[in-house]
């Protein structure tokens, strides 16, 4: 039983040899039609398909800036939470102010002896966030900085400045705590 259907119709009778060679031309496509390259496309099919690329660029570049809009967010979120949980009690009822500068202003915060010796050494840092300065440890700062460098504000203590080899006092520093 290892014949083809055609064998098995021509053996019975049902079919002619020559029905069967007809049967089999109607499948195979004409030898011409084989070898033709196919048709250019046509302009409007360049249109859309170049229509189609262009919506493509467009949705691309959208979805990339709600993606980074988005990561903004959740920096802008880890960063606040980080200072809502680190951050250390105001001192609302001291005289001593601590001056730095924040962007283009002067800002101050009130500290007391302990707070202002751990700002001058290091410890602790100052950090702008919604309008509000707040002070946190200098180990959660560092964590701020990766997030956001401008959050965290940078006290220079103006060593960074050229030194003028004929200034008379350039031996001389002033420091930072004075009090007048």
């Amino acid at each position: 039983m290892s014949s083809t259907l055609r064998e098995q119709l021509l053996k019975a009778g049902l079919v002619t040899e020559k029905q069967v060679q007809a049967a089999e031309q109607k499948q195979r496509p004409p030898k011409q039609a084989r070898h033709k390259p196919p048709p250019p496309p046509s302009k409007e099919k360049l249109a859309a398909e170049q229509q189609r690329a262009a919506k493509a660029a467009r949705d691309a570049e959208l979805n990339r800036q709600r993606q980074l809009a988005a990561e903004a967010k959740a920096r802008a979120m880890e960063i606040k939470q980080l200072i809502e949980q680190h951050k250390l009690p105001k001192i609302l009822d001291s005289d001593d102010r601590f001056n730095f500068v924040a962007g283009k202003k002067l800002r101050f915060i009130l500290v007391d002896k302990a707070m202002r010796e751990g700002i001058d050494k290091g410890t602790l840092c100052i950090v702008r966030y919604d309008g509000r300065s707040e002070v946190v440890p200098a180990a959660i700062a560092d964590r701020i900085r990766e997030r956001d460098e401008r959050a965290v504000v940078k006290l220079g203590s103006g060593s960074d400045a050229p030194v003028d080899e004929n200034d008379p006092y350039k031996d001389f520093v002033v420091p930072d705590d004075l009090k007048w």
